[in-house]
């Protein structure tokens, strides 16, 4: 029902820049929330950055200022530009989305996740 494809991962090296984007395709009635959400290993899920419907933005602690969340709501993509990386910042980067889809006989809100890219900052 939803297909999600990430883009823009990869290895830099500390101070450098990527961008992560992330477009979700499908039976698709309304986009309510999509972002990214970052793990490395041995430790927790946790938030990067979303943005809601209404163009709101939620930021994990310390990454607002070097990233930014931003959306296209033509094209059902959210970007996620990181600058100034630093090697705390190496993980997995999974996109995030809260839909609505056309389910077969009626509307179906849920979280879909994306397969997830690599992001690795060398020193």
């Amino acid at each position: 029902q939803v297909e999600l494809v990430e883009s823009g991962g990869g290895l830099v090296q500390t101070g450098e820049s990527l961008r992560l984007s992330c477009a979700a395709s499908g039976t698709i009635f309304k986009i309510h929330a999509m972002g990214w959400y970052r793990q490395a290993p041995g430790k927790q899920r946790e938030l990067v950055a979303t943005v809601n419907e209404g163009g709101g933005t939620d930021y994990g602690d310390s990454l607002k200022g070097r990233f930014t969340i931003s959306r296209d709501n033509t094209k059902n993509t959210v970007s996620l530009q990181m600058n100034s990386l630093k090697p705390e910042d190496t993980a997995v980067y999974f996109c995030y989305t809260y839909i609505t889809v056309y389910a077969r006989t009626r509307l179906e809100t849920d979280q879909y996740w994306g397969q997830g890219t690599q992001v690795t900052v060398s020193s």
